[in-house]
């Protein structure tokens, strides 16, 4: 990755990952923050408008696809680059690559390019979504190829414990706690989701290490007066992280606000779940064979099951806005340090101060994305 020797920002409005200030001056250096200033008024390589917001980059951990592509056909370095620009359009400057439930030689093929792929920039690790899902609650994924890796699988799914920091999401009912125990020691974390568990067959999860949960009240047991379910104990349990798809179709605007009341900015992370239609004007495209169409933002199959989320962080961020209601303080926390903190990131990432990473991103009061750094490297085709 090309990192800008020297960079300096100076920008009137800069969250720093806790607070607004300013007017202030960002100097970068080898692709990290050398210093941040605040009340200077010094010469800058950059000068943003003056009601321009400098933030820390997105984090989004669940990616299935954009720019026209997806994952699942296309688990390639340059398919990854595709995706990766797509959203780095709107904000993000780390993400997950999401691969969801498929055939195992497509996790192989993927698992071959992960360690080169982790040198695009932008690329933070991977998201398997699946294949030990429980079948009543898979939502748009392929019930044929719903199953509890073999050996041969489960090897190639722990050899994503060493590639960048890796997610995979599983139904931990449906799976032997001796795989989950696996799947951790390898260094993966484990995120429920897909699930139609109890609470007694979650909080032992738990306690073993799960530590996320995938799409909050999408594909998972409801919370009901005396089975709490998945939606129960996440919203009840601390140690876990939550990502919600905050577009105001997957969850109702009350369930928004619950789960933010429940979690907060530091448990709760925004996530796209984004398909390859983002940064296309493409209306529909085809999942594993079967066809999938975008009408007034919402993507759905042939039965009219939601199919990933057309939506990107800047919209993610708008929308707790103005969906939730939250500050733009805590939007732009659980788009970037929440996810930080639950990837093992947060010395790196989710802040501007000294000796972070310069993943940062800047936007106007439309919520319209100015620019985006990663490493310091300003705009797609720098860092191409």
């Amino acid at each position: 990755m090309g990192q800008a020797v020297f960079l300096s920002i100076a920008a009137q409005h800069i969250f720093d990952g806790a607070d607004m200030r300013g007017p202030g001056l960002v100097r970068i250096s080898q692709g990290r923050i050398e210093s941040v200033t605040f009340g200077e008024k010094a010469r800058a390589s950059i000068h943003l408008p003056a009601d321009a917001i400098l933030a820390p980059g997105f984090i989004d951990i669940q990616v299935n696809g954009g720019g026209g592509v997806l994952l699942n056909d296309q688990p390639t370095e340059a398919g990854i680059r595709r995706i990766v620009a797509a959203h780095g359009k709107a904000g993000t400057t780390g993400c997950l690559p999401t691969l969801i439930t498929d055939r195992s030689e497509v996790i192989e093929q993927l698992a071959l390019v992960a360690q080169a792929c982790l040198e695009i920039p932008g690329v933070l690790g991977f998201h398997l979504e699946g294949p030990a899902l429980n079948r009543s609650r898979k939502g748009i994924h392929p019930e044929a190829e719903i199953r509890v890796p073999d050996q041969r699988e489960l090897a190639a799914i722990t050899s994503f414990g060493g590639r960048g920091c890796s997610i995979v999401t599983l139904a931990p009912e449906c799976v032997p706690a001796s795989m989950i125990d696996a799947l951790i020691g390898a260094g993966l974390r484990i995120s429920a989701g897909h699930s139609d568990a109890a609470a007694a067959e979650i909080r032992p999860a738990v306690d073993r290490g799960i530590s996320g949960v995938t799409h909050l009240f999408n594909a998972m047991s409801q919370l009901s007066a005396r089975e709490p379910g998945l939606v129960g104990v996440a919203l009840e349990d601390d140690r876990l992280f939550a990502g919600i798809i905050c577009d105001g179709i997957h969850v109702d605007r009350a369930g928004l606000r619950v789960a933010f009341r429940c979690k907060g900015r530091d448990r709760l992370m925004l996530v796209t779940d984004a398909m390859p239609l983002v940064g296309t004007d493409d209306r529909k495209f085809l999942l594993q064979g079967r066809p999938i169409t975008l009408h007034e933002n919402r993507l759905t199959g042939p039965d009219g099951t939601l199919a990933g989320a057309h939506l990107t962080m800047i919209e993610a961020v708008r929308n707790a806005v103005v969906l939730v209601g939250t500050s733009l303080i805590d939007a732009l926390i659980m788009a970037s340090r929440t996810p930080a903190t639950f990837l093992g990131l947060e010395s790196e990432l989710g802040r501007i101060a000294r000796g972070y990473r310069a993943d940062l991103v800047a936007f106007n009061p439309n919520f319209e994305v100015i620019d985006t750094w990663i490493g310091g490297v300003g705009s797609i085709a720098e860092r191409a």
